[in-house]
This record gives C-alpha cells, sequence and structure tokens, in this order.
C-alpha cells in the first residue's frame, strides 16, 4: 500500500481567513514565554505611529488651500491653548477660542448657514491630513435642497467643543466638528463628526451624535456624509440632536438633491 508524500513547507494558519477582515491582533503566537519578534516590532510601530499623529502639527495653510480648491471659504480659528504641549495637558484650554479670534468672529457678519463645519485638528492632525478633504467634498455635494453650509472653519489646538463657540458666534443652526480621533494602535488617522444643534458655550456630549472612524478602512467619506445629512434633517425636524435623536440612517435613504445646495462667505 502507497502511503500519501509527505507535506512540505509551513502548513497554513487557520488564522489567515479572520485576520482578513479585521485589523486586530489575533493569535500573535509565541516564542518561548514571550511574543514572536515580528509581532513585538510590529506593535512597537503602531505605537510610535499613534504617538506621531499625535504630535505632528496640522498644516493648515495647505488645507485652506485645498477647501478652496473645492470652492469653500475658509477662516481660521485657534484655541485658548497656546501650544502643543498646553493642549494636550489642559484639554479645558482646547475648548474655547483664543480671545483675539473669539473678539474676531464676534465682530463678523453672522454667517446664516444650516450648518457650519468646523475642521479640527484634535488628537490626530493626520486624520484631518488624509481624510477631511474627501470628507467636506461628499458633504458639500450631497447637501440637501436648500441648505446652507456656511464657510469651513479650520481650528488647531481644538477640541470638540470648539465647534460650539464658533457656531454660536457666526449664529449656525448647526455645526458639524470634523476631527482627528484619539489614535489607536491599528487607526492612527480616524476622523471623527460631532453634529450638535443650535451650539452654545457649554452643551454637552449628550448634545451631540458622533460619527466615527471615518477613513478607508473604517467608514467610507460618501457613506459618513450620507449619515451626517440624515442626522442634519433629522434634528431639525425634531429641533435637537444627542440622545434625543436616535441614527436610524441605515434604515432610510435619503434623497439628497446636490444642486441645491450652495455655498455662503463667512
Amino acid at each position: 500500500m502507497s502511503r500519501p508524500a509527505p507535506t512540505t513547507g509551513p502548513l497554513p494558519d487557520p488564522w489567515d481567513d479572520l485576520r482578513a477582515h479585521t485589523a486586530a491582533r489575533l493569535a500573535l503566537g509565541r516564542a518561548g514565554t514571550a511574543i514572536p519578534t515580528r509581532e513585538l516590532l510590529d506593535f512597537g510601530l503602531a505605537h510610535a505611529q499613534a504617538r506621531d499623529a499625535v504630535h505632528l502639527p496640522l498644516d493648515a495653510d495647505a488645507l485652506a488651500a485645498q477647501l478652496a480648491g473645492l470652492g469653500c471659504t475658509t477662516l481660521r480659528v485657534a484655541s485658548a491653548a497656546p501650544d502643543r504641549p498646553t493642549y494636550l495637558l489642559r484639554p479645558d484650554l482646547g475648548r474655547r477660542l483664543d480671545a483675539a479670534d473669539a473678539r474676531r468672529l464676534g465682530d463678523a457678519p453672522q454667517a446664516d448657514c444650516d450648518l457650519l463645519l468646523v475642521v479640527a485638528d484634535g488628537l490626530s492632525a493626520l486624520a484631518v491630513e488624509r481624510n477631511a478633504l474627501p470628507l467636506v467634498q461628499a458633504i458639500v455635494q450631497d447637501a440637501p435642497q436648500g441648505w446652507r453650509i456656511g464657510p469651513v472653519a479650520i481650528a488647531t489646538q481644538a477640541r470638540v467643543a470648539l465647534g460650539d463657540e464658533v457656531g454660536a458666534l457666526l449664529g449656525a443652526r448647526l455645526v458639524a466638528v470634523l476631527i482627528g480621533e484619539r489614535p489607536g494602535l491599528s487607526s492612527p488617522d480616524s476622523l471623527g463628526i460631532y453634529l450638535t444643534w443650535h451650539p452654545q458655550v457649554g452643551r454637552s456630549d449628550a448634545e451631540r451624535n458622533c460619527i466615527s472612524n471615518v477613513r478607508p478602512e473604517g467608514l467610507a467619506p460618501a457613506a459618513a456624509a450620507a449619515r451626517l445629512w440624515w442626522l442634519c434633517v433629522e434634528a431639525r425636524r425634531l429641533g435637537l440632536t444627542g440622545i434625543g435623536l436616535k441614527d436610524r440612517s441605515d434604515a432610510v435613504t435619503l434623497q439628497a438633491e446636490p444642486s441645491g445646495s450652495h455655498l455662503t462667505g463667512g
């Protein structure tokens, strides 16, 4: 009786099928009592990328030029945190405008817009650099009939709540803060969207709706824009955002009319 020929080469890894669907670290293996050297080096690289994403500055000039290419009027603002170390140590300063910028916006004409976009560096300028432009483009293109989009505010050393003060000073009915999220070990470039109805200083996180993980490996910009507009339409109908506005956008198709939108200056 003949025997089957012995198998040569390494056996297939039974975890490969699952790894194809997630960036999570699964079944890393071991070398003695430690993890394999390759996995240790990969972890060190991911940790370094996350740290870099937190500390790298936002190139606001380049972003403004890119947004101008989309036809967007932009304005620049900064928080009360004077530098990155202070921003990381004092989250409260990142939630309020620099005094000079607050006076400037207070003296500026009202934007008279339904939705104001604030693009903020947050904890990952890398996320803004990679994902803000296609997201803004999708938001502008998908705006429903009759909705007015205000100027795009580019905010540095900013936390989510900074959008409340910017929106209040410019008289926006809704403000959407597009901000770099806290980097993870598999996602240093994740962008979040925080939507607030009738922005005012002192709004709480319970009064916002969040759309997270906007990036090619997560929620695509087109899908994020569709979800944002669904929430905007519902927010205007109900007169609120936050815990009172449940996101059921997956069950409803938003019929957008891109030709009905137009941009307003700031």
